[in-house]
């Protein structure tokens, strides 16, 4: 099983512009997944899909991800609007009107959570929310389980993007999950670079974005006193391939555009394959 994530497209940040900077760099993107050498069975999209949330957004990110041929499944990030998001890809379900749903994959379930929590930056997971994550994994305790949401429920040092660790949506989340071994991984957007860690045992990931990346300056941010630093760069575009196995889920980061292939596998590489193989067979 190969699931692949993009996530924060934020299309419609240049209203009116078919063509915009973001939508251009989803588009190298999609090609890449859909057309390399490693096809997935669906597409996943953590969240931010727009930046306002607005129809028009909707419709052209369906049109540009139209090209995928296999499914692709949307989330609601804090930039997103559920009765928008949810009429523009009607085939996903949803619970007392949040985009939070299931997806059973062949010995693998994942789990889609709505952290909105609209006119906030940050992450949001209510009682109902958190009772049915409760109630999902609690039905199907022998099934592995990976969690996506768009907001990461750990801190990252990306301070002024940060949720913080005690807020109570992370502590309704962690309670929900509480005792349930299954959870084999968290992925989720929200911070526009790759970001990995354990959070309450579990593995979990951050994908970096399709749209500009967030620079990576860890130093504390003084909301009062400006400084000059990074915040946002046009680093090439990401997307994560996450491989299922039948007993881990193994993750991976490409970043799209700008590079050349510097070898192929052809007769001069040959014996250095072989050599490799033979070492991992032979112990």
């Amino acid at each position: 099983m190969l699931i692949a994530q993009i996530t924060d497209i934020h299309i419609g940040f240049d209203p009116g512009n078919p063509d915009e900077y973001n939508m251009q760099r989803l588009r190298v993107v999609l090609d890449r997944i859909a057309a390399g050498p490693n096809r997935p069975d669906l597409l996943l999209m953590t969240g931010d899909l727009t930046e306002f949330g607005d129809a028009q957004s909707y419709a052209r990110l369906v049109e540009a991800v139209s090209v995928c041929p296999f499914p692709v499944l949307p989330m609601a990030g804090n930039h997103d609007a559920r009765e928008a998001l949810l009429a523009a890809f009607p085939q996903v379900s949803s619970h007392e009107g949040f985009v939070q749903y299931a997806r059973d994959l062949g010995g693998l379930r994942l789990v889609v959570l709505d952290t909105l929590d609209p006119g906030r930056h940050g992450g949001g997971f209510c009682e109902t929310r958190a009772a049915w994550l409760a109630a999902e994994l609690a039905a199907h305790p022998d099934t592995p389980t990976v969690i996506a949401l768009h907001h990461p429920p750990f801190e990252s040092g990306l301070s002024w993007l940060d949720s913080g660790a005690q807020e109570p949506w992370i502590q309704r989340l962690e309670q929900a999950m509480a005792g349930h071994g299954q959870v084999r991984a968290i992925i989720s957007g929200h911070l526009h670079r790759t970001i990995q860690t354990m959070w309450q045992g579990v593995p979990t990931m951050v994908c970096a974005s399709t749209a500009p990346l967030v620079s990576l300056d860890l130093n504390p941010v003084d909301p009062e006193r400006p400084d000059g630093r990074e915040m946002i760069s046009n680093e090439l575009p990401a997307y994560a391939l996450h491989r299922w196995d039948g007993e881990r889920l193994v993750s991976h980061v490409e970043n799209v555009g700008g590079h050349q292939i510097l070898v192929r596998y052809d007769e001069r590489m040959q014996d250095t394959v072989r050599l490799i193989v033979g070492e991992r067979s032979g112990g």
